[in-house]
């Protein structure tokens, strides 16, 4: 089940610097947060970061060790200066125990080595920001676009008071889409949220699982589903 949001005392977002020159990878991990309901800043270089983190006050920053210009350590440093209590997760290389050492003797306060899963991040992120004293709000277990329903808790499905069955990893899917509604969703942000895969010859699976959706949700209706060629998928009300 989705953990229930994390956020300020009086609910407002949280806010969190990635900092990674791999332009893929901090595109990956903004993606991700977003997700969790959290407002993202970005940075590619140690001098960007500082600078973002003056100005964005962020309640987290996830830190890649390795800057074109100064290292992570550094710009730890620099941040602490102003802000001295920030939760830092470092990215680190796999093989450099060193960097996790300096890091974590620096002030970090944990790391997740490279390769990483997207998951991981957000719950070692999750875990500081509980730390630091982020609450979480609970919503209301039922997600509503046009005339279709979906109870989080109960796992019930309704379009226009009509029950629909769905599988676990359609509900999965579904419940996905409905709480992005009108946003596009690309074939690589739904395999790695509902299916947890890397995005390398999987695509076809999101297909078939979208037509399954579409029999069971669109079936008989005004199409709810649709199919942005070249971009994914969105979930909007229908007209």
């Amino acid at each position: 089940m989705t953990s229930a949001p994390l956020t300020h005392a009086d609910g407002s977002p949280l806010r969190v610097l990635v900092v990674d020159d791999e332009v893929n990878i901090a595109e990956l991990l903004s993606m991700a947060l977003r997700y969790e309901g959290w407002e993202i800043s970005v940075a590619h270089t140690g001098r960007a970061a500082v600078a973002a983190a003056k100005e964005v006050r962020p309640d987290a920053i996830v830190l890649d060790m390795m800057l074109p210009d100064f290292d992570g350590l550094e710009v730890l440093r620099r941040v602490r200066q102003h802000q001295r209590d920030v939760p830092v997760v470092f990215l680190t290389a796999r093989d450099s125990v060193e960097d996790r050492v300096a890091g974590l003797t620096a002030g970090g306060d944990d790391y997740v080595t490279k390769p990483f899963s997207l998951e991981e991040v957000v719950a070692r992120l999750r875990g500081q920001l509980r730390r630091a004293g982020a609450t979480a709000r609970r919503e209301s277990p039922v997600l509503t676009v046009g005339d279709l329903t979906l109870d989080e808790d109960s796992h019930e499905v309704f379009r226009g008071g009509d029950e629909i069955a769905l599988t676990a990893t359609e509900f999965e899917l579904l419940r996905y889409l409905m709480r992005n509604p009108r946003r596009v969703l690309s074939k690589a942000q739904i395999l790695d949220r509902v299916w947890n895969y890397d995005f390398g010859g999987q695509a076809n699976v999101v297909e078939l699982y979208i037509s399954y959706l579409r029999k069971k949700v669109d079936a008989g209706r005004t199409p709810m589903i649709h199919t942005m060629r070249g971009a994914g998928y969105v979930l909007k009300a229908s007209e």
